[in-house]
């Protein structure tokens, strides 16, 4: 073999021979992402994995990840033209073959592959939620039982969503690209709404996997963008007045009561929506280990290098899916459009929710903590007080926007459940 016939094998042999334009755009996407996180600062410790995963999975010829083995393997169950499971005579679904190769993804995977089996069995988003309720304090819920109707009215976005992603079926063949949203689909761009990243992407991989990846980057987008998102909104639903509102300080919580209420709210929770039980189980395990006082150890794994370790593989792994074939489409616009419409209608909510409870208190709830009923721990509660401050500088409501804060955390996997029960077959 001469000089030019090796070089000429190399180049074929290399991925600048494979590179398509999808390839290089997705590139582009991986290092802007990368700038955001880095320079921007927007929710770094996720981004930059995100993005780094996202320029791995699109390096041709690496094979770091494939999709095609997971598009097979994604067929749990045969359907017909409709999307409907098809059943035997006993009224049981048909399992498919292509569900039990996952041997072939053993054989023939990438490394990202191999990451990616945690995000498939939803094992990094539980992980990741043990590690928020190890560092979570639900006293300030508990000292103002009221927060819990904040949190749950922040939720609206979540299914204003569901039902624009359905109205939306409407432009199929408008758009280029756009094939339209299942039910399956909707549910799980509804959740972005929720403001809590590992939630929307435990519901996507159960729901529409094939969308995880948009999602997942809007999620986490918007909830880095809180600061910039919320304050038109505080400003425009409610008045000054509002606004300068001096809320007392709450009760002090007894251990007893921290102790008991992971108990008392997984179980009550668990039975009401069983398929909420994982995200809900490893939140309040984590708080649970918090509290008690004598799993200090496990307390402190469970808030850094746990939570630390799984941060890494998820992010990547989520970066995987961005390929850029399934990525650079119609869908992935709308997508992020309807996510930053869910998390407007959810902050809306929230805020809404406060202005009633101002008038039927008499004016003693500031409604800017209803903001803060998202799940975005602790972010929006901080950017709830800096705005209370700007009114009046002597306002301090940080710990009164914890209350909806963190209900906003259950209030988000309670709403995945119901999404789960109602769509998850």
């Amino acid at each position: 073999m001469n000089i030019g016939e090796t070089l000429l094998k190399l180049w074929n042999d290399s991925g600048f021979a494979a590179m398509t334009w999808q390839n290089g755009v997705m590139l582009l996407i991986g290092c802007v992402l990368l700038y955001l996180a880095i320079v921007k600062k927007f929710e770094p410790l996720l981004l930059c994995g995100i993005a780094f995963g996202c320029i791995l999975t699109n390096l041709p010829s690496a094979g770091m990840y494939h999709q095609g083995l997971w598009n097979s393997f994604m067929a749990e169950f045969l359907t017909d033209a409709n999307g409907e499971y098809l059943l035997n005579e006993l009224g049981e679904k048909i399992a498919n073959p292509a569900y039990h190769n996952f041997g072939t993804i053993l054989r023939e995977g990438g490394l990202l592959d191999f990451f990616y089996i945690g995000v498939k069995t939803s094992i990094y988003p539980c992980l990741i939620f043990l590690g928020v309720g190890a560092m979570t304090d639900f006293g300030p819920l508990l000292s103002n039982p009221k927060s819990l109707l904040l949190g749950a009215a922040a939720q609206l976005g979540v299914f204003a969503a569901f039902l624009g992603a359905i109205a939306l079926n409407a432009l199929k063949g408008i758009i280029p690209g756009f094939e339209g949203f299942t039910a399956l689909d909707a549910a799980s761009i509804g959740i972005i709404g929720g403001a809590d990243g590992p939630t929307a992407i435990f519901v996507t991989t159960k729901l529409a996997p094939h969308l995880l990846g948009a999602i997942a980057v809007a999620a986490y987008s918007y909830m880095a963008l809180i600061p910039m998102i919320q304050p038109p909104f505080m400003k425009l639903l409610t008045t000054p007045e509002m606004r300068k509102v001096k809320m007392e300080q709450t009760r002090n919580v007894s251990k007893a009561e921290k102790i008991v209420f992971p108990i008392a709210v997984t179980i009550f929770v668990a039975l009401l929506l069983p398929s909420t039980a994982p995200l809900i189980g490893c939140l309040m395990l984590g708080n649970l280990l918090k509290e008690t006082g004598v799993t200090d150890r496990l307390s402190d794994t469970a808030q850094n290098a746990l939570i630390n370790i799984v941060t890494i593989l998820l992010s990547t792994s989520v970066g995987a899916t961005m390929v850029g074939s399934n990525f650079l489409t119609g869908q992935t616009l709308l997508i992020v459009i309807l996510g930053v419409v869910a998390f407007i209608l959810s902050t809306c909510g929230g805020l809404l929710s406060g202005v009633v409870m101002y008038h039927l208190t008499g004016g003693k709830v500031n409604p800017l903590i209803g903001s803060a009923g998202v799940s975005a721990v602790p972010m929006a509660a901080r950017v709830a007080n800096k705005e209370g401050q700007k009114a009046n500088p002597s306002n301090f409501l940080l710990m009164h926007a914890m209350g909806p804060n963190v209900a906003g955390v259950i209030g988000s996997a309670i709403a995945a459940g119901f999404l789960l029960s109602v769509f998850g077959g």
